[in-house]
């Protein structure tokens, strides 16, 4: 085995299959405010977190104009659509083996509070992880590093401790690059290899089950 590293996991599309939903929720919210938006460029967006996304898809003016509103509102449309989500295959496993072998694992979620109530029952993994973040516990979200800090904040770890972030989106790994964290990613957040690997991940597959089979490969053996 390695030495011990914190595996450092975002949850929405890395263990918990939610990025279109969270695409749909806000072309309604948007849509409900006369500002209606092509669905892709939004999914491209997720993994960002709200407080960045009105304005990088609408520009300032937007953002100034509904930028709470929205996010408010997109809260509203979401919310009915999380009964339909499914956890990715193999996420509780991934992180079952990860304590397995000795590593501390924190989830690292930029979402509300709820959100991650709902996610957490999913995943069975209370009483496993060793914390877990929501959008309570930060400013600025992803690709700001600030999540990432403050989930090994959360665990009593300084933020320069050997650390894998494991995500889905090129916002995961931008953060990680930005907290001077390796990334490695599934391919559920809908990018491109070649944008997943130029943002700066250091290993790509498909879903978290493949990851675990493959964890001797990694700096999580």
């Amino acid at each position: 085995m390695t030495e011990q590293r914190i595996a450092v996991l975002d949850v929405d599309g890395t263990l918990v299959d939610t990025n279109y939903q969270h695409a749909l929720a806000w072309y309604r919210a948007f849509r409900s405010l006369g500002e209606t938006f092509p669905i892709w460029r939004i999914h491209r967006l997720i993994g960002m977190g709200g407080d960045q996304l009105v304005a990088a898809l609408g520009g300032d003016v937007v953002e100034a104009r509904i930028g709470d509103e929205v996010r408010e509102r997109w809260v509203k449309e979401a919310d009915p659509l999380m009964g339909e989500v499914a956890l990715l295959p193999g996420a509780r496993e991934l992180i079952l083996a990860l304590k397995e072998r000795g590593h501390r694992v924190v989830l690292a979620s930029s979402g509300k509070p709820h959100h991650v109530d709902h996610a957490l029952d999913m995943l069975d993994v209370r009483d496993v992880v060793d914390g877990w973040t929501t959008s309570e516990d930060v400013e600025e979200t992803k690709p700001a590093p600030d999540l990432l800090h403050v989930a090994l904040e959360k665990i009593g770890e300084p933020t320069d401790a050997p650390s894998v972030v494991i995500g889905d989106s090129v916002y995961d790994v931008e953060a990680a690059k930005n907290a001077g964290m390796p990334a490695i990613v599934v391919r559920s957040g809908g990018f491109g290899d070649d944008e997943l690997r130029d943002a700066g991940a250091v290993a790509i597959y498909d879903t978290p089950a493949d990851l675990t089979a493959a964890l001797d490969d990694t700096d999580l053996a």
